[in-house]
């Protein structure tokens, strides 16, 4: 009986570790073996990351070729705002030349935030792992927020002044005066188009001694 017991749990056992092989497998396979890839790593620093996770993609000319390995703030002795350096790892194959522009970049509108790489044309001088490369940092959405507003108000205040006639463009769009002098005038060349040919004549200008 107590050897029936043994031969069942070990048929379990090695039904057990099989699913588990198996679940690895599958699991490594839909991330690309991401993890058994060979590649190298270099920096981007930002002062604003702007939400940039660990695992997300980076993307050089718009092809995935590598992710976020880690995600650490680090301070210079000359400047005491912090700052970020993400630590990408790109596939070995791949040369990103040291004039590239990096940016964090949106899928989509609200999407998940990744790495974008766009090439640079010095391809005799490339980075080489464990080099850093500073990015362009993205705009908050406070700051556009605050932008946003701050044209709004403009755009009110103006129509304010249009509504009111004040300011030149108001006077000018409540101000007959001027579309009478203009309809006058071309009434006048329409009656003596000849006035057109007519060369106004400068008069000289006296040297001063």
């Amino acid at each position: 009986m107590i050897f029936g017991q043994s031969k069942l749990e070990l048929k379990v056992g090695v039904f057990v570790f099989a699913g588990v092989l198996i679940l690895a497998i599958f699991v490594l396979s839909i991330k690309d073996f991401r993890t058994v890839t060979s590649g190298y790593q270099i920096d981007f620093i930002f002062n604003f990351a702007n939400g940039v996770k660990m695992g997300a993609p980076v993307r050089f000319a718009g092809v995935d070729v590598g992710e976020v390995k880690s995600i650490k703030f680090f301070f210079n002795e000359s400047d005491p705002k912090p700052r970020v350096r993400i630590t990408g790892s790109i596939k070995k194959d791949v040369k990103v030349p040291s004039d590239s522009s990096i940016w964090v970049n949106t899928l989509g509108l609200l999407g998940e935030k990744y790495i974008e790489i766009m090439p640079g044309k010095d391809y005799s001088n490339t980075l080489a792992p464990g080099q850093e490369l500073a990015g362009v940092d993205p705009i908050p959405i406070q700051e556009i927020s605050v932008l946003a507003k701050d044209i709004a108000a403009n755009l009110d205040e103006s129509i304010k002044k249009l509504i009111n006639e004040e300011g030149t463009v108001g006077k000018l769009l409540y101000d007959d005066t001027i579309y009478k002098e203009l309809e006058a005038l071309v009434m006048d060349i329409r009656k003596h188009p000849w006035k057109l040919l007519i060369k106004t004549k400068e008069k000289p200008v006296k040297k001063q001694r």
